[in-house]
């Protein structure tokens, strides 16, 4: 049985619950490579405090660090949140619900590490060529991720349509 929800021509032939099921892995895929990039930023950022020159920093670059911090830790809270939304919806026959709450979950992530790998490069650049190097390294990063990860994909959906 084919989907009515899906395309015409889209060459799926699959039920609405194999679609969610194939979402739902597609979903789990994306979200562990977010994890990844977390963790490794995040691990960055722990490793700060006890290097000999983070008692240097001045008061910006301990809050931006903080920020940092503190955006590594909510960032990894909503990768996780997928798997604890599928743990309380389990058996209880939601996957549409699962499914599109973890896609708008795995969005604000994206957002998170795009915000992360921002003010890690601001403070990398801060603390090793100077201010004006941080809020520039900080601002293009912003720049070249709102093109990449907002722009791009709203193109290609526009183009699709087409």
């Amino acid at each position: 049985m084919s989907d009515p929800d899906a395309p015409a021509g889209s060459g799926r032939n699959e039920t609405r619950e194999e679609q969610l099921d194939r979402n739902w892995m597609e979903l789990l895929q994306e979200l562990r490579v977010l994890q990844t990039g977390v963790q490794i930023l995040a691990g960055f950022l722990l490793t700060l405090p006890f290097q000999q020159r983070f008692k240097e920093l001045d008061d910006f670059q301990i809050g931006l660090y903080l920020v940092n911090v503190a955006l590594a830790a909510l960032t990894t809270a909503f990768i996780l949140l997928p798997v604890s939304v599928h743990r309380r919806l389990f058996r209880h026959r939601l996957k549409e619900t699962l499914v599109s709450s973890a896609d708008n979950i795995t969005k604000i992530a994206l957002g998170g590490v795009a915000c992360l790998s921002v003010g890690t490069a601001a403070l990398v650049f801060d603390v090793t060529a100077g201010r004006t190097a941080g809020l520039t390294a900080g601002l293009v990063l912003l720049a070249v991720l709102a093109v990449l990860l907002v722009y791009v994909p709203l193109h290609l959906h526009r183009q699709a349509r087409r």
